[in-house]
């Protein structure tokens, strides 16, 4: 089993940047990929970004367009997302995950879900 725990949400400007944190315990998990969904009101989730646990290799949504960085700090079990010039259209429920089985874009791939963080970005 595998608990998450997302911090760093809030409310900004556009423009502005946040730093996404999730931090993992339970099982061991070192050969596992870590990610980001996000759910906008009235929307399906949508994939963020995924980081592998042990090569560090990492995979963005179509959107991200080099605005969000994805990291890992092995030591603290700990992945972040670094989110920066945020635009209204990025306010969502940005949720954690771990551990996919399969497609990466896919929610249903991914076994471990976090609570969520609100990030909302005014204009």
């Amino acid at each position: 089993q595998v608990q998450l725990v997302e911090s760093g949400g809030g409310l900004v400007q556009a423009g502005d940047s946040l730093r996404l944190s999730c931090a993992a315990s339970g099982s061991p998990f070192s050969s596992y990929f870590m990610g980001w969904f996000r759910q906008a009101p009235g929307k399906e989730r949508e994939f963020v970004a995924a980081i592998s646990w042990s090569s560090g290799s990492r995979t963005y949504g179509d959107f991200v367009k080099g605005r969000f960085t994805i990291s890992r700090d092995n030591a603290k079990k700990t992945v972040y997302l670094q989110m920066n010039s945020l635009k209204p259209e990025d306010t969502a429920v940005y949720f954690c995950v771990v551990r996919n089985v399969g497609e990466k874009r896919r929610p249903r791939d991914w076994v471990y879900w976090g609570q969520g963080t609100q990030v909302t970005v005014s204009s």
